[in-house]
């Protein structure tokens, strides 16, 4: 569902009187939010400039027109027919920078996901990039074949160090109830996945792509009601394959692009195309779906 738009009145139509005091609240706002002589400069805030695959030839934009959840499949030549790559082929990992960074031998500027990437390689908390972040960050990238290894803590990066960290310690805060019965369990703080069974993990963790802001996933527990293997969404006209729906419109489905990228869904919970197979053998119509917290950023 798309939301209506919110209708807001003219500065013309606004009294006088009201709009002086209104720009005399946010003078009175914004005196009060600058530092002090002294004080703490406060953290400078994450680059605002749109992110892009970082390697020419590498990974995929989102949807142009920012509207489907994915990219149609990619496609091949063979002979003079063009058909779709194979289903096994994964996609390499290509992290999203601001294009002020693509190029750099070792970005200094924090990425969006800064602070996460610092917490879960056990850095320094602050959400500044230093040249020992930049260092550290650089060797995850090139041992987890992240392209361009050049440490900025992108959306690619964070996403795979938090499903590393998962699978040492799938849920923390023991959000997900263990139940008798199969429970998928989503987590969109750190944008990650699972089934379970009581004690037994039935499908492992894997990192799944949620809500953007205005298109939240809905938490809470819902139910699996409706499975069509080859889905065509007739609102955003793109195939969604392997589709699983658990709340009105929102569903588990497959997409053929990355899972990482800098904004979210439209409100479906998207997994890797093989990922999402996985999962269409795994749950049955009725089987119970957990989803809790919120993606970062939205």
């Amino acid at each position: 569902m798309i939301s209506p738009r919110s209708r807001t009145a003219p500065l013309s139509s606004v009294p006088a009187a009201v709009l002086a005091a209104v720009l005399a609240l946010g003078s009175t706002a914004a005196a009060a939010d600058t530092p002090a002589p002294g004080a703490d400069t406060p953290e400078p805030p994450a680059s605002t400039e749109p992110l892009v695959p970082g390697v020419v030839g590498g990974g995929r934009s989102e949807y142009p027109m920012d509207t489907p959840d994915q990219v149609l499949p990619p496609l091949r030549t063979e002979g003079d027919v063009p058909v779709p790559v194979p289903e096994e082929v994964v996609d390499e990992l290509v992290e999203y920078l601001p294009r002020s960074v693509v190029g750099a031998a070792c970005s200094a500027q924090a990425g969006t996901y800064q602070r996460q990437v610092e917490r879960l390689l056990k850095l320094k908390v602050d959400g500044r990039q230093s040249a020992a972040d930049c260092k550290a960050i650089k060797a995850f990238q090139t041992k987890e074949k992240i392209k361009p290894a050049n440490g900025y803590a992108g959306p690619v990066t964070w996403a795979r160090a938090e499903l590393l960290a998962a699978r040492k310690n799938l849920d923390p805060g023991r959000r997900c109830p263990a139940k008798k019965y199969a429970v998928a369990c989503v987590d969109l703080d750190r944008q990650l996945m699972w089934v379970r069974k009581d004690k037994k993990v039935t499908y492992g963790v894997v990192n799944i792509r949620s809500g953007r802001a205005g298109y939240a996933t809905r938490t809470g527990w819902h139910t699996v009601y409706w499975r069509h293997k080859d889905h065509w969404s007739s609102i955003y006209d793109t195939p969604m394959p392997f589709s699983q729906f658990f709340s009105g419109g929102q569903a588990f489905h497959a997409v053929y692009g990355q899972i990482a990228t800098p904004t979210g869904s439209r409100g479906c919970v998207n997994l890797g195309y093989g990922n999402a197979r996985k999962l269409w053998d795994v749950l049955r119509k009725g089987d119970r779906v957990y989803i809790w917290g919120k993606r970062p950023g939205s």
